[in-house]
């Protein structure tokens, strides 16, 4: 896949909706320079939380024309080795968070996030904004 893809974690899409702005829209000011991704998990994560049934339902459509990576057993496999080799090292990150980032590695997309969780996945690309 090409390098500027970008899958934006959960905390991005809370911590703007939170905020009153539109997540979506706020990617799509970036949509000539980065292409975005998602996966099952930040889909769910993300629109568990939608209170309001028609923003739910515009999350999902808007979810749905993203390029999705699909959580193959490549990708499981990938998750449980992170946790292995990390737990050993002192470094215990949410399995949810470790998914995602192996989602992300998979894809050869960078995350787009506010938890600094991801920061400690080695060779992971992280970025906080999008330039």
């Amino acid at each position: 896949m090409a390098t500027n893809l970008v899958l934006p974690d959960s905390s991005y899409f809370i911590t703007h909706a939170r905020e009153g702005v539109d997540p979506f829209h706020r990617l799509s000011a970036h949509d000539k320079e980065w292409e975005f991704a998602t996966c099952g998990l930040v889909v769910t994560e993300v629109c568990r939380g939608r209170r309001d049934p028609n923003v739910y339902r515009r999350f999902r459509e808007r979810f749905a024309v993203m390029i999705f990576i699909t959580t193959t057993n490549a990708i499981w496999e990938r998750t449980a080795q992170l946790a292995w080799t990390l737990d050993r090292q002192g470094v215990i990150i949410p399995a949810t968070d470790l998914l995602i980032a192996a989602c992300a590695l998979q894809a050869d997309a960078a995350v787009l996030t506010y938890d600094h969780h991801f920061q400690q996945v080695p060779g992971l690309r992280v970025v906080d904004h999008l330039a």
